[in-house]
Order: structure tokens, then sequence, then C-alpha cells
């Protein structure tokens, strides 16, 4: 089977290592428009049930990703400088361009074509769409494959109104931290973790209005790190923010009526978008990838195959995107928030998507149910 990938982040790339080990034959290219060593952000995140579902599908990525891991189990939050610890929540990062570098280097062995640097017009893409048994759209956010057929796939494409901009820093947070400040300003919400032993990915996020009372909207790169430097001093302890083409953008939440259009069809972030509050897009790209090639074994006919894939995969991202549409909606609330105590603050974020209760959060985590119902008194 010949298949063209468009897309060279986690989706693709796994897809075409699965599709690659399930058959050689299979006649792979992945078209990616940057350079191999190109990447924007920092550090991502993985669950402990993504990990074993990873290590069933491929176990020589699994065994390279995972020896480059930094693994947690604790969530802090931290509001008027008290810190407050909530235990197992089993979590893992890696930088995001370590990661992709484990997944080139994967798809090379197996005899995967890796074009970088490939810009493909809407003339390229129907060309591909023509010559290939199967055309994925893995190619992010602002896909152009999703463009391209929008007429078939019906996308609605829902720009939030919060503004965050993501960094990195030297300062490790031994966990993932949600850390909130009030200024002058506003409100400002950092989400950090460390990924790598000597690197942390540093999110700050805020709505519009601290926004432009801080006047970001004038500020330079470094102004703006500087700012946020200054909010945040006492958490980076001094350390800088680290900036790799870091912009303020809006949250853009993606959805299709459609995912599959003739032998086209949609993957992790072209497809769907869950908000980063719950540490899941990375996730369910690679459980995409795992899904399609799963239906692509189990049919011969491609139409089968992508309209099975739809159809039992589809109702596990809505219940993702339920849930991480409460948690973006929470945080862009997070200023009616601040009023609360550290320890109430920690419990309304930890049920934040109301598919966390106090019996899960006991299971979790029994001395922190003992210690907030101990404040309840």
């Amino acid at each position: 089977m010949k298949v063209s990938i468009i897309g060279g982040g986690p989706a693709g790339l796994y897809l075409a290592i699965l599709m690659k080990q399930a058959d050689r034959e299979h006649d792979i290219t992945v078209y990616e428009r940057n350079g191999p060593d190109d990447t924007f952000g920092w550090g991502v995140v993985f669950s402990g049930k993504t990990l074993a579902n990873l290590k069933e599908a491929d176990e020589e990525s699994f065994g390279e990703i995972t020896n480059r891991f930094q693994t947690w189990e604790n969530v802090d939050v931290l509001h008027r400088d008290q810190k407050i610890t909530i235990r197992g929540n089993h979590f893992s990062g890696i930088a995001r361009l370590e990661l992709l570098r484990i997944l080139h280097a994967r798809c090379l062995e197996l005899k995967v074509r890796l074009q970088f640097r490939t810009e493909l017009s809407d003339q390229d893409i129907e060309q591909l769409h023509g010559e290939a048994d199967v055309l994925v759209g893995a190619d992010g956010v602002n896909s152009t494959v999703r463009q391209k057929y929008a007429k078939f796939f019906k996308p609605t494409l829902n720009l939030r109104s919060n503004k965050y901009i993501w960094y990195g820093t030297r300062r490790l947070f031994h966990g993932l931290t949600l850390t909130f400040r009030e200024q002058d300003a506003g409100v400002f919400a950092a989400h950090s973790y460390k990924f790598d032993r000597a690197t942390s990915t540093f999110i700050v996020e805020c709505d519009e209005q601290s926004w432009i009372g801080a006047g970001f909207a004038e500020m330079s790169d470094k102004d703006t790190r500087r700012y946020l430097e200054d909010v945040f001093a006492q958490d980076l302890e001094q350390h800088p923010l680290l900036s790799n083409n870091s912009k303020w953008i809006n949250f853009l939440l993606v959805k299709n009526v459609h995912w599959r259009h003739e032998n086209v069809v949609l993957l992790g972030d072209a497809l769907h978008t869950a908000h980063f509050s719950i540490g899941s897009g990375t996730k369910l790209a690679f459980e995409d990838a795992i899904a399609l090639n799963k239906c692509f074994g189990e049919n011969s006919n491609v139409s089968a195959a992508l309209e099975q894939f739809e159809k039992v995969r589809k109702p596990v991202i809505e219940e993702y995107q339920a849930a991480a549409q409460d948690s973006m909606v929470w945080f862009e609330k997070a200023r009616d928030y601040m009023h609360l105590d550290p320890m109430d603050l920690a419990y309304a974020l930890m049920t934040r998507s109301g598919r966390v209760g106090l019996e899960s959060l006991k299971r979790r985590d029994p001395q922190f149910v003992a210690a907030y119902e101990r404040c309840q008194l």
C-alpha cells in the first residue's frame, strides 16, 4: 500500500512506524515543511496509561522514549505563596525535539522516507490524493489538508479568549506545577514541569484583560520575558525564561464533523485539539496513530478501515475534548477563583473537569483529601 503522510509531528511519524512495522512492503513517505532539528515548544507530557499503549504498539521506540523520560506523580498548586501537593498522578515528560529525533531514527530504521523542508501546495496535495492509496493529514492545528478539503471535513475552529506563551527555563519543577500570581494588571497562571535533567517547560496563560493591562501588545520578546520573570520571580528562583520562537497565541479548539474524505483522513491536531491544561495533545496524537494502524490491520479495504477508525475513535476523542473544554473554561475564568484560600483553590483545580471527585482524589492521595476536609470544618 502506498501511504503519503503530510506532517512530521508525533502523529504522522508514529503512524508511519506502526504501518511499516506491520508490513514492510508498505511504501510510506512523510512530508514535513520544517527541518529535522526544527521544533517549537519545549517539553511534552505522557500519562501512565499512554505508556502502556506505546509499549504494546512498538517496544523499540517505547524503550528509546522512556530511557529519556523525567517522571513524577505530584501536582503542586501554588497560590498566595503556599504550595499544596496532590500525589497519585503519574506523568512523564520529554523534550519535544528529543522525541522527534527518536521517531525519525525509528522511521529510517524501518525504511520510511522522510522528506524535510517540503512545503506542499494545494496542487501537490491533490496529486498525492490521486497517487496514494491513503493520504494522511497530520499537519497540525493549521492543517493545509483540512483546509483544502474543508467542505468535506466540515471543521469548526473556535479561537479561545485566553492568551498563552510557551517558554522553557533552567529552573527544575519536580512535578506538574500550577502557579497563580495576581498583579495590578491581572491574573497570570503558569503551567510548568521538568522534561529533562536541566530544563522545564514554563507556559504562562492569562485572560485578555490581564494581557492588555500588562501592555504585552507593545512589548518585544525580551521585554515580555523580563516582565514575566518579574511576575514569577519567586517561582523561577531568578532563572531566566528561555524563548524558542515563543509568541503569545490564543488556543484554537479544532473539531471536525467528518474525519475522512475518500482516501484522505486527518490525524492528531489537524483532526482535534484538547487544551494543554490536561496535557493530552501528544498522547492523543500517538493513540490516534495506534487506532488507525489497528483499523488497517483489520480491514484490507481502505474505505472500510477509515470508516472503522472514525467509528471507534470519535467517541474517545469527544470524551477527552469535553473534559478539556471544562478545564479550559476554568482557566479562562481563573480570576474568579483567586479569592479562594490555597487548599480550596487546589481542590477546585483538581475537580475542574467534573470527572474527578472527592472519592477519586481519596484513592489517589488520602492525605490531601484529609487535609482538605479538615479545612472545611
